[in-house]
């Protein structure tokens, strides 16, 4: 495993750390002043979300480049299946790989959405979610841009996913048979999976993101309750040895949803905590 007791060159934000991804919540800073500070703070990286992007994409690219950093990601496509998929779903995609290509990032999440009104369970729905993928991948590769699959934690189930473990995420990806698409491992989704080695393992070089926070032995909300590394249950060392297991040498993208704790915290102490855990405890 790769050493970061001195090294924070692979440690990335992802904003919605800071509350970015919901209005009313966080500091509000700017892009420019999020951008300073990580470059400030040592991170090799940062991941955006599309909200903030808008039409500033090469100048927000050009700016993170010229901090000495890196943009690692963008979050993320609209919802590709399930009752909430909006009917603009494959323009919006199209235009996600766009504004990915343009930021100078070669990885775009995916957050698939939940059951395929009409179906049961998850297999059906795997099943139009590769139909679809297929529909995109051909510009994504075009592009320069890779498909980050999400597997969510199972309470997600249903409504927000239909992929629980990363082998879900790379059996979509063999059916859709494109190297356009890749899987992201978030510790919050996959820290129970006991197969999660296994998995990443024969994943190899289709992992393409990781994403660090923790589990809350007594979460309060499972979307917005999530945990700074070091504070929850998840054996975060084992978890990345299962990533870098496959080969994976990437960024270590840091995500947390917090709305009661992190969120109302003042970011450069946020930043602070991060990069101490990120050589403690990751």
């Amino acid at each position: 495993m790769r050493d970061f007791s001195e090294d924070t060159s692979a440690l990335a934000l992802n904003t919605a750390t800071l509350g970015h991804n919901l209005e009313g919540f966080g500091a509000g800073w700017s892009v420019e002043r999020v951008i300073d500070a990580c470059a400030a703070h040592g991170l090799g990286g940062i991941v955006f979300w599309r909200r903030e992007i808008g039409t500033r994409a090469v100048e927000i690219g050009n700016r993170v480049r010229g901090a000495g950093m890196e943009v690692k990601g963008l979050c993320r496509t609209p919802y590709i299946v399930g009752s909430e998929r909006p009917d603009t779903w494959h323009d919006q995609t199209l235009a996600s790989i766009d504004m990915a290509a343009e930021l100078g990032t070669d990885v775009l999440t995916i957050v698939t959405g939940g059951t395929e009104p009409g179906t049961k369970g998850v297999l059906e729905t795997r099943k139009i979610l590769a139909e679809r993928l297929a529909r995109v991948t051909d510009h994504a590769a075009a592009s320069g841009v890779r498909l980050a699959l999400e597997p969510l934690n199972p309470m997600f189930g249903g409504n927000r996913t239909c992929l629980m473990t990363v082998r879900d995420a790379l059996d979509v990806c063999e059916m859709a048979r494109s190297d356009a698409l890749g899987i992201a491992v978030d510790v919050y989704h996959v820290w129970w999976d006991t197969t999660l080695r296994e998995s990443c393992i024969a994943a190899g070089n289709r992992i393409i993101g990781y994403h660090l926070c923790d589990w809350l032995e007594h979460t309060s909300d499972m979307l917005l309750d999530r945990g700074m590394m070091g504070d929850g249950v998840a054996d975060l060392r084992a978890i990345r040895g299962s990533v870098e297991a496959a080969g994976y040498k990437g960024a270590c993208e840091v995500e947390i949803f917090s709305r009661d704790v992190w969120w109302k915290a003042e970011p450069d102490h946020v930043l602070s905590k991060i990069v101490e855990r990120f050589k403690t405890v990751c």
